[in-house]
């Protein structure tokens, strides 16, 4: 079945492209928005060939799988005749599966705010930590005498990181961009928000007022960067309510001159005297007590953060509670120079791999060919880091080999830990993230997936029975 039957296949199951009102995509998923809910065949759509799992979430999320789903939306979109495409890289976007609709809190709401944010910019954050990445590796080599610190080998590795730092030394301004987007700004003056926390007149400012510590600049109330992603998300969330409220008075003729200045005014004036110094010390409080787990002298608190942090954390995605993570990684990569947590989480996924390979055999035993048709296509993107058509096609669906395989992934959670293990960015787990890691914990990421495979496996192997794979 090529792509084009496919996507016919699904819109038949669905109630037709009439019940349509939007196909957009995500790394590894078809979502439709449907006007009645009630005329889709799930079972239908599950046993098309093609289709690896079904989420009947607030969109009706088809997984197929990654690079797929691109195209498969396109051609969607060409059948309904749309062009109003919607395509978010987001490979970590899993969410609760659910048989019926639930209401959003307060608390769901702000969590999809940051993903929105934050999911566009992660194939920027993917590119500019590998290439930060090399050039680390280049100077390392070139220390060790390895690599030649030659005019050639120094040209790439500026070139690298002139990539590397053309996103990362600037991610304020993105995410001023994209923040002003989620909360109905102009995106213009998002950027302004955003670039404004990272100039050096910030810190001129902090000295005329008295906020600067010319001993320690760091621990200075104000002063370039204080706050960072935090401070900047804060800051454009006001802009937009600010915004809004002068629009409602200034006559539509001044409306552009006018709105933006008093806006930029009034909120700069919050953001050096408010939202920088108070989530300068949130993020400061915050990146403290990490670093109390990732650098620790006792072992024993490493080998259990690690170990619980990465056993817990698949149920985390499923609750969507995962895009509240987003900002505890940017803090940490500004305030570190890389990211502890992605690496330890990481290893959920590698359960899954561990506990699924334990049930092909098992199902292969039995004759369950159907499984072994399931996991064999689903296997190559768990290892590349693509997780959903394992979770949604097997491990969840079974029930206990979701608890095996996160009981499994903390081990490798609590190696990555007890070794510091360091990311220059985040995006895919599994081997994909390899060139995301620092050139001096690559080797550790890897020993770290290796025994969550291992361990997924055992544990799995021994909780699961045969007779639960002939039944499935």
């Amino acid at each position: 079945m090529n792509n084009r039957e496919l996507v016919v296949k699904i819109f038949e199951f669905v109630g037709s492209k009439d019940n349509i009102l939007r196909a957009t995509n995500c790394m590894t998923r078809l979502r439709l928005k449907l006007k009645d809910r009630s005329v889709v065949d799930l079972e239908g759509l599950k046993n098309i060939e093609g289709v690896l799992g079904i989420v009947d979430d607030e969109t009706l999320q088809i997984v197929v799988g990654p690079g797929k789903a691109a195209k498969i939306a396109i051609i969607a979109n060409e059948i309904l005749g749309s062009s109003d495409m919607e395509v978010s890289e987001d490979w970590k976007d899993n969410k609760k599966k659910v048989k019926s609709k639930h209401k959003e809190n307060s608390f769901k709401r702000m969590l999809k705010i940051i993903g929105g944010i934050f999911i566009p910019l992660i194939p920027a954050i993917i590119a500019a930590g590998i290439f930060n990445g090399f050039a680390g590796l280049i100077t390392n080599l070139q220390s060790t005498g390895s690599l030649p610190s030659n005019e050639v080998w120094n040209l790439i590795r500026l070139v690298f990181s002139l990539i590397g730092g053309g996103f990362l030394g600037y991610f304020a301004i993105f995410t001023g961009v994209n923040a002003a987007k989620q909360f109905g700004a102009t995106e213009g003056l998002g950027g302004m928000i955003g670039a404004m926390t990272i100039m050096s007149q910030i810190n001129d400012i902090s000295q005329a007022l008295g906020m600067y510590n010319l001993e320690s600049p760091l621990n200075s109330i104000l002063r370039s960067g204080k706050g960072g992603i935090i401070g900047v998300i804060l800051g454009v969330w006001i802009l937009s309510k600010i915004e809004k409220k002068v629009r409602k008075f200034v006559p539509d003729v001044l409306d552009l001159i006018l709105t933006p200045v008093i806006t930029l005014f009034l909120t700069v004036l919050l953001l050096i005297f408010f939202i920088m110094p108070v989530s300068g010390i949130f993020s400061d409080v915050l990146v403290k007590g990490l670093d109390l787990l990732v650098s620790s002298d006792i072992p024993v608190v490493s080998v259990l953060s690690g170990y619980i942090l990465s056993a817990v954390f698949l149920p985390m995605v499923l609750l969507g509670l995962h895009h509240g993570l987003i900002p505890i990684y940017a803090v940490q990569l500004e305030a570190m120079g890389g990211v502890s947590l992605f690496p330890v989480l990481a290893m959920a996924g590698a359960g899954q791999v561990g506990a699924a390979i334990a049930i092909w055999i098992k199902a292969k035993k039995v004759g369950n060919s159907r499984l072994k048709n399931i996991i064999s296509g689903a296997l190559p993107a768990g290892i590349l880091g693509i997780g959903e058509p394992l979770i949604y096609g097997v491990t969840l669906p079974l029930g206990k080999p979701f608890i095996t395989a996160g009981l499994g992934a903390g081990f490798g959670g609590a190696y990555i830990m007890l070794r510091h293990v360091l990311a220059g960015a985040w995006g895919p787990s599994g081997i994909a993230a390899i060139p995301l890691m620092h050139p001096e914990s690559m080797l550790d990421y890897f020993i770290g997936l290796v025994i969550s495979y291992i361990f997924g496996f055992i544990i799995t192997a021994l909780f699961i029975k045969e007779k639960e794979i002939i039944d499935f």
